[in-house]
């Protein structure tokens, strides 16, 4: 008897989040290809994955438009194709009726209140829908970086100060803690700081609940993973390497408070120091253009160095919709998790570094003192560390 998996998206009404419902249904309904979904691929497919109807959406956003309302403008944005609204309605509906009030930076009252309001909201949605398993993804809005100097380093001092303070936690780190809280594995698909905080990375060993993340490795950052372990394993020197990036839609908006782009340069910054294992000069900007509407255009520009130091380079230009290219990963990753949760995996599952810019193995590495400790980028390497888990899963 198939197991029904619970997906609960933090940013439910968005973009992304419409898609991966949208998308789901319609590969339930045998409407649509699972094209982009690894887990659709040899020997991942041999797993004893959720099915795409097995899975019941529900989740937290602030914002109050219906989800078909928000297909339909995907659709005229030519994000989604036309017979989603048509021939899912039902199914975008009834995951709209699921939707719960987001809980907002500046509430008001202790975060402890919020924190177990979103818990509850977690619990019911599991209990009422008769779930096995719940998968919470974060998809919302990037924030700004959160400096972890001066927040409780333990899950009691956490909790202690949560009931004393209103502005403890970001809204990421929030929803994290309402997941763990709730015994529901977690997902960081953005580059906010989310469950990075040691006591909250102590909190789901505790509770042996299984997270991933973070910022979904869609595009730019994804060629990089590719391309800069091409010039390490022949030898070739990078010297410089700069990108623009141009988006439109929320992100684009969102993007343009320079303390939210500094945390997603950050995460798209680091892939090439960690795999060519130096510094390289140039910098990864990000420009909105609202006229690009869904889409996005990405240009980056590699100066490298060849035999007998003759100088070389390298252009190229992704252009791609955001949502399309993400929509697949998450249910990829609600799928892996699902089984990593029933397989009894708890604390950071860095298997699915494949999947993100910033994988998760770093943080609790460091923590604990192991000199050198660093997740892997290479795409290469981080896909044979995905399938080697996979070969060992035991259900």
């Amino acid at each position: 008897m198939a197991q029904r998996t619970g997906v609960w998206l933090v940013g439910a009404r968005g973009s992304v989040a419409t898609t991966v419902v949208a998308g789901a249904a319609a590969l339930a309904a045998g409407l649509a290809e699972p094209t982009g979904c690894v887990t659709e691929k040899e020997p991942l497919r041999g797993l004893a994955l959720p099915g795409f109807g097995d899975l019941v959406f529900g989740g937290h956003d602030i914002v109050a438009v219906p989800l078909r309302k928000r297909a339909e403008q995907l659709v005229d944005a030519g994000v989604l194709p036309p017979f989603v609204t048509a021939a899912l309605g039902e199914a975008l509906e009834r995951a709209d009726r699921e939707v719960r009030l987001g809980t907002r930076p500046a509430a008001g009252g202790p975060q402890a209140r919020h924190a177990d309001a979103l818990a509850a909201d977690l619990v019911s949605f599991r209990e009422l829908n008769g779930l096995d398993t719940v998968v919470v993804v974060n998809l919302s809005s990037t924030e700004p970086d959160v400096d972890p100097a001066g927040l409780p380093t333990t899950p009691a001092e956490l909790r202690l100060t949560l009931e004393e303070r209103a502005d403890v936690l970001p809204p990421s780190s929030l929803y994290a803690y309402a997941s763990l809280l709730a015994g529901c594995a977690y997902v960081d698909f953005t580059p906010s700081t989310g469950i990075r905080l040691p006591a909250l990375e102590s909190l789901a060993v505790d509770l042996g609940v299984p997270y991933t993340g973070r910022d979904g490795k869609t595009g730019e950052t994804l060629v990089k993973s590719v391309l800069a372990p091409m010039f390490a394993q022949r030898a070739l020197r990078v010297r410089s390497w700069s990108g623009t990036n141009l988006l439109g839609g929320g992100d684009g908006a969102t993007l343009r408070d320079p303390r939210a782009a500094r945390s997603k340069t950050r995460s798209k910054n680091q892939v090439l120091e960690r795999i060519l294992g130096h510094r390289v000069q140039g910098e990864t900007h990000i420009d909105d253009v609202p006229d690009l509407g869904e889409w996005k255009t990405a240009w980056d520009h590699i100066g490298f160095e060849g035999f007998l130091g003759v100088r070389m380079t390298l252009q190229f230009t992704w252009q791609g919709c955001d949502s399309a290219l993400a929509a697949p990963l998450v249910l990829d990753l609600v799928r892996l998790m699902a089984i990593a949760r029933r397989s009894g995996a708890s604390g950071p599952q860095t298997q699915f570094g494949f999947f993100f810019k910033d994988p998760v193995e770093e943080s609790l590495a460091t923590a604990a003192g192991v000199p050198g400790a660093r997740p892997e980028h290479a795409l290469d390497a981080q896909y044979g560390a995905l399938l080697g888990w996979a070969g060992s899963v035991r259900l």
